[in-house]
């Protein structure tokens, strides 16, 4: 069907009160007491004890399996909490065989449950020595902050049902070489996940920078450029039709930028256009090397003396990743920005596929997309289509096409612009928007 995007009747609301719910459902002081009790096992150091209740990363994990159950008792049983593991050997930092075992809990989706949005968190910690299995490694904002956040957002999402379904997975072996993300990620392309999101939180607590800057108003979303998983042929055409700002990581990025200024107070997003943080990498990264969306959302500024220290003081200077460096209030604010972005995606219908654009050498553009499975989305209102001058960060126009799998935007020249297409429900969420071809593609 063609329809020229004239005024069409939109959702009656963009503003879902139930999202404002969700944010403020937050709670700092439980994000405190499970920062707190992983602190208190030591050390969480992927080669630490395994058989301790008390100590290593065994009983770290064994506890979070706990949490993640009893979550799933409240909720009547709506989460599936399972663990996902292997035995990783003969690397530069795990030479002798080490289980890396990832926690997860997974709440299905009721119409679509094989579209999953995915949020992380790290279990293990280190000291100086990545090596140094032994010593106290507290790891309260380096990465207990990103697991209490994602067990809080757990808490508070498996009191709704959803359309799509929403992993929390509590990640091992991040410090010894991104295993546990390698892992997971590697299960979700054997199963054949629908993988639209992967949201990975690492260090969400600090506000002191190592720079002076005390700031709790705004948060880091890294987000790659062009997918290492690019063919030849898709490079070729990229390089004639654009798309190296628009991967579905920067177009999550924007999408959860647009939430911050929408459901999240005093919360300002910063996009940056790059994989990690300069020549470091996360957890994110597994994901992404297979080809699936995936940001990296942390604090602003990072404080060096509070990460991967010896516990000491030296002129002057107390180092260790302690509880005393972390702020749980803003900890609790970029969680309430994980559990709303993975709510609005989760109720949005699939972000569209086979996106495609014509418009070369015409006044006019024209963009194609496949509809959505009715079945799997039947909150689907319709269809917006959105551009920006080329050189602006956030999507700047949009106009509401309705049910339909194709739009003309009368005059408006497609060498001008960057276009994209998103998905709308009946109560007014958007799934983020797609840019045309390959480059910009969230899969089917």
């Amino acid at each position: 069907m063609l329809l020229s995007a004239s005024a069409i009747a939109a959702p009656t609301t963009n503003d879902d009160p139930r999202l404002h719910d969700i944010a403020k459902a937050i709670s700092a002081d439980r994000i405190q007491q499970d920062i707190t009790t992983l602190v208190n096992f030591g050390t969480r150091h992927t080669l630490s004890e395994t058989k301790s209740d008390t100590r290593g990363i065994g009983a770290a994990r064994r506890w979070i399996k706990k949490e993640f159950e009893q979550i799933s008792a409240n909720c009547g049983g709506c989460l599936e909490v399972i663990t996902v593991g292997e035995t990783i050997s003969g690397e530069k930092r795990i030479p002798n065989p080490v289980e890396v075992v990832n926690v997860i809990a997974i709440q299905r989706g009721t119409t679509d449950p094989e579209r999953y949005v995915l949020m992380s968190g790290d279990i293990d910690s280190r000291v100086s020595d990545v090596m140094d299995f032994t010593s106290d490694a507290p790891g309260a904002n380096d990465n207990a902050s990103g697991v209490a956040g994602t067990l809080e957002a757990a808490r508070v999402l498996s009191k709704y049902k959803f359309n799509g379904t929403i992993v929390y997975a509590a990640l091992s072996g991040e410090e010894q070489g991104l295993f546990g993300g390698k892992i997971l990620a590697a299960r979700a392309q054997e199963e054949g996940w629908r993988l639209k999101a992967v949201l990975n939180n690492d260090m969400i607590g600090n506000i002191e920078g190592v720079n002076g800057v005390i700031n709790n108003s705004t948060v880091r979303l890294f987000a790659e450029g062009t997918r290492v998983t690019e063919t030849e042929a898709e490079s070729r055409l990229r390089r004639f039709t654009g798309g190296e700002v628009d991967s579905p990581s920067r177009n999550l990025a924007r999408y959860i930028d647009k939430i911050a200024d929408q459901y999240i107070e005093n919360l300002d997003a910063m996009v940056i256009y790059r994989l990690d943080r300069y020549g470091r990498g996360g957890h994110h990264r597994p994901f992404n090397d297979l080809g699936y969306p995936g940001i990296r959302i942390m604090e602003t500024n990072e404080n060096y003396t509070r990460q991967h220290q010896d516990l000491r003081t030296e002129d002057g200077i107390v180092y260790g990743d302690t509880l005393d460096g972390v702020n749980f209030d803003y900890a609790a604010k970029l969680t309430g920005l994980n559990a709303v972005s993975l709510a609005a995606m989760s109720w949005a219908p699939t972000p569209p596929a086979d996106v495609s654009i014509e418009g070369a050498v015409q006044p006019s553009t024209t963009l194609k997309w496949k509809a959505a499975d009715a079945e799997q989305n039947p909150q689907l209102a319709g269809y917006k289509v959105y551009w920006r001058y080329t050189d602006a960060p956030q999507w700047q126009y949009s106009k509401y096409v309705g049910d339909v799998t194709e739009t003309t935007l009368e005059n408006i020249v497609i060498d001008n612009y960057f276009f994209g297409v998103a998905s709308v429900s009946k109560d007014g969420i958007e799934s983020p928007v797609v840019y045309p071809g390959a480059a910009g593609s969230f899969g089917d």
